[in-house]
């Protein structure tokens, strides 16, 4: 039978000793030492045990983080190579395995962690940093995130490099700057934009004045008004700069334009693969989320909302405050939806635009990290030197489309 691990064939063999493997390859290889099984299966060292009184579940408990670990350091793998990421709904499923354990059955070996704790887990805090998650943007507790680390050089170097290092989420944000049609010149999408939502607030604005209900009429013109202002927000670089700021919005102006356009176009062959792309960021920020609240709830369901945590954290209020969009990597892309228009209003692309986005860009895993490479070495060339490239590979049609729109 072919190794579905190895270059070399299974051959069927006498079982050896202390449950190893039970064949071999041709270059000497077998299941057991392929994957370690000798270091992997005596890892589960029981304190209740040393105590001299075993609690079976601190077993299930070592054996369930250990889990977390081995994915999140496969996570991170995945991070590296930019490819298809993430396995985080089985790191949600983790949780109901240790929900078939009782408080006491916890309390009878909690003693035992003394203040071992989550909180110290260096590839959680590497995943969070390579995603992009900002140091001002995580809860304060009274020492650094980093801090378990710092009698550990090479793991404290990890760290940093984690937060030195251009994250997805930056490499995300440079690619989105670089979005056709968002530049000064050509299609300039955000003139077209503004334009769209006047007339749009205008529409609004008039049928609110013609409503009879005097009560009502004053409602819509409030709700219009109101909105108008959401709109600014986005329109005034300076109020969007401002929010940045405060941790209200996480990306560039010109970032944040590339996504909405991209949002808006997404049925044009060119776009069709950037909007699966940001679908599947606020799918990882989703599902990260449900697994911090998820262990959230086994806390509170294990020690309350009161005691403190053993790596001497708040416990349960530490991680109650971290389900929050602070810790939402790619936020701006949840918060699109806040300025989406009407298709009716939606500005219809030109020709020029038209041709640029006929064609389709598919991506392999190499093809995508090259992409990504090149956005953080760029200086943000922009469209200009995008559509010098198309122009010079099909110059009548890009030319002659561009003069008539």
């Amino acid at each position: 039978m072919a190794c579905p691990m190895g270059n070399g064939v299974c051959k069927a063999g006498a079982a050896a000793s202390n449950g190893t493997a039970s064949g071999s390859t041709e270059k000497g290889e077998n299941y057991w030492t392929y994957l370690h099984l000798d270091k992997i299966l005596s890892a589960q060292v029981l304190k209740s045990g040393a105590a001299g009184e075993v609690v079976h579940d601190e077993h299930l408990f070592i054996i369930v983080h250990q889990a977390y670990e081995l994915w999140f350091k496969q996570i991170i793998y995945e991070v590296d190579s930019v490819r298809q990421l993430f396995m985080t709904e089985l790191l949600v499923g983790q949780i109901e395995i240790l929900e078939t354990m009782t408080p006491l059955d916890f309390l009878d070996f909690r003693d035992h962690l003394s203040t071992a704790s989550g909180f110290q887990s260096l590839q959680f805090r590497l995943l969070e940093n390579k995603l992009g998650l900002k140091k001002e943007c995580r809860v304060k507790t009274k020492s650094d995130y980093a801090a378990p680390y710092g009698d550990h050089p090479e793991l404290l170097a990890q760290i940093r490099d984690s937060e030195e290092q251009p994250s997805l989420a930056q490499l995300v944000e440079r690619w989105l700057e670089r979005t056709p049609g968002i530049g000064s010149r050509g299609f300039n999408f955000w003139e077209r934009f503004q334009g769209a939502v006047k007339t749009m607030l205008s529409d609004e604005r008039k049928a609110a004045e013609e409503m009879t209900d005097p009560v009502q009429q004053k409602e819509e013109v409030e709700m219009v008004s109101r909105r108008s202002a959401l709109f600014d927000s986005i329109f005034d670089v300076k109020v969007h700069e401002a929010l940045r700021a405060r941790g209200e919005r996480r990306w560039s102006h010109r970032a944040f334009q590339g996504a909405l356009m991209v949002s808006f176009y997404r049925m044009e062959p060119r776009f069709n693969q950037p909007y699966q792309l940001i679908n599947l960021l606020m799918d990882i920020d989703e599902l990260l989320i449900k697994w911090r609240n998820n262990h959230v709830q086994i806390v509170q369901r294990m020690i309350g909302s009161q005691q403190l945590g053993t790596g001497g954290s708040t416990g349960y209020q530490y991680l109650r405050a971290t389900v929050s969009d602070r810790y939402k990597v790619f936020l701006d892309l949840f918060n699109l939806s806040t300025f989406l228009i009407p298709r009716q209003y939606v500005p219809p692309l030109s020709r020029a635009m038209q041709f640029r986005l006929s064609h389709s860009i598919s991506l392999g895993a190499g093809e995508a990290h090259e992409l990504l490479y090149d956005s953080s070495h760029s200086e943000g060339e922009g469209e200009d030197s995008e559509l010098a490239a198309e122009t010079a590979s099909a110059p009548g049609e890009v030319e002659g489309a561009a003069a008539s729109s």
